[in-house]
């Protein structure tokens, strides 16, 4: 497997420090409000590269953070008149419930950043034992920029720009204000009640430190591939490097991974353009988290996305096409010869295998399952089907285990009420009433399901 490593600007070999083991540890949200699509878009790109290392043959160790105490979730907090853990647990719950909907797989720990204050205390202490840090007069306690020799490897700051010795408290800055900065703060009052007691005082840690002390507790002080956003890249990536060696004198991170922006219908996401949408706010307009996961995961990760309502729309077709695809073989009585991996079956499972293993080359993986499914329904059309065409549906199964959007969830007992629906349009069909046909089909659709019409009777899918 081949990775672009942001660090050296290069694609190089991928190889973990322990032989089929990954740790990995991923930017997760800060809990201030509902996770808006351009997060998704990160979450869904570290899952996909998650999902594809299992898919190789590796144990993954994946680390998601919490981040329920930062500048933005005090001020929420304030600004809503509750305590800051009350305040954060209502859009942890709703992440939870987000990263179902996208079928996004589980990580092994998400650490909140208010249940391991003691970790990032110890952390500093380190710091300012090893001559990092010191502390302010204002009880603050800041890293110093100027101690550590590689800083601005990350991002690629001009080391003359720097100005070691400049303080910046707040959480979010940019190059320009490359400063020293604060890994712990003293308390203020626009902190209210969010205080901790430390060595230097009661304060609270810097955002920076967070990931840090969270990532080196579950994965060691030193792991392999740390992934997030393109904006993360400075300052908060670039401080943990400083902050992670500073501590450790170790190498922090072997590689890391960066995912480029979302923008929506070619414009930056912005509430002021009305184009600034949560995971809701489109499953809202009937569209399936299948869908979305699939405009989210279609492009690559290194490119900007550009997420488009007619890009969903086109998402439903092809997804239809594959659901199509796998039903006619499950259908078909003329399998093959049993057994035999058809030639078009085990081109496709190569080709896949080189894309996704070349950092994560989704576009051609997916072509690889389109001209698999053209060429199957050509073997069935012909009769020919060079092997055991069932093959086909158990390589579309495996090739689910990187992807995650390829089995639509299937219709159940529960769902008693729409299986009514797609009876009464039965009745409408025979009674070739197609107007009320076409109304019933779209209540069908709106309870987020899809009936396609098939010579058996009608297919009832949850999208």
């Amino acid at each position: 497997m081949k990775i672009y490593n942001t660090l050296s600007r290069k694609l190089e070999e991928f190889e973990p420090i322990v032989e089929g083991k990954v740790n990995l540890y991923t930017c997760g949200p800060t809990v201030y409000n509902y996770a808006h699509i351009g997060n998704y878009r990160a979450y869904i790109f570290e899952d996909l590269l998650r999902r594809f290392l299992k898919y190789s043959g590796y144990s993954v160790l994946q680390v998601m953070n919490l981040t329920d105490v930062d500048d933005k979730t005090i001020r929420g907090a304030r600004e809503a008149g509750l305590p800051l853990t009350e305040y954060t647990a209502k859009y942890k719950k709703a992440f939870f419930d987000d990263l179902d909907v996208l079928s996004i797989e589980r990580a092994e720990h998400y650490p909140a950043a208010t249940d391991h204050i003691p970790e990032m205390i110890e952390l500093i202490g380190k710091l300012v034992e090893n001559g990092f840090a010191y502390q302010s007069e204002d009880g603050s306690v800041y890293f110093s920029i100027d101690k550590f020799e590689n800083y601005g490897q990350l991002a690629r700051i001009n080391r003359e720009g720097m100005r070691s010795g400049a303080r910046v408290t707040q959480d979010e800055y940019d190059k320009d204000n490359a400063a020293d900065f604060a890994v712990w703060k003293a308390w203020g009052e626009e902190d209210g009640d969010v205080v901790w007691d430390s060595p230097w005082g009661r304060g609270r840690p810097g955002w920076h430190i967070e990931c840090s002390a969270m990532s080196m507790k579950y994965l060691g002080e030193s792991f392999d591939i740390h992934t997030g956003g393109v904006d993360n890249m400075f300052p908060h990536h670039e401080d943990e490097i400083a902050q992670s060696e500073g501590a450790t004198g170790k190498k922090f991170v072997r590689y890391w991974m960066h995912n480029a922006h979302l923008v929506v219908e070619g414009q930056k996401m912005s509430k002021s353009l009305g184009n600034f949408f949560t995971l809701r706010d489109i499953t809202e307009k009937g569209y399936s988290g299948r869908e979305i996961r699939y405009v989210l995961a279609s492009a690559h990760y290194r490119q900007t996305v550009n997420f488009t309502f007619s890009a969903l729309d086109a998402a439903r077709t092809a997804l239809a096409r594959i659901d199509e695809f796998t039903d006619r073989v499950a259908r078909t009585d003329a399998k093959g010869e049993e057994g035999k991996v058809p030639e078009w079956v085990a081109r496709a499972e190569s080709r896949f295998g080189e894309a996704l293993g070349n950092d994560l080359g989704i576009s051609e993986a997916l072509a690889s399952i389109f001209d698999m499914v053209s060429e199957g329904n050509r073997a069935m059309d012909s009769g020919e089907h060079g092997g055991d065409i069932r093959e086909a549906l158990k390589l579309l199964t495996r090739f689910d285990v990187a992807l995650g959007f390829l089995h639509p969830e299937a219709a159940t007992e529960d769902d008693g009420e729409v299986q009514k629906l797609v009876e009464l349009r039965e009745k409408a069909r025979a009674g070739k009433d197609w107007s009320e046909s076409d109304r019933l089909r779209d209540e069908i659709d709106a309870a987020g399901w899809t009936v396609r019409d098939a010579a058996e009777g009608p297919v009832l899918k949850k999208k």
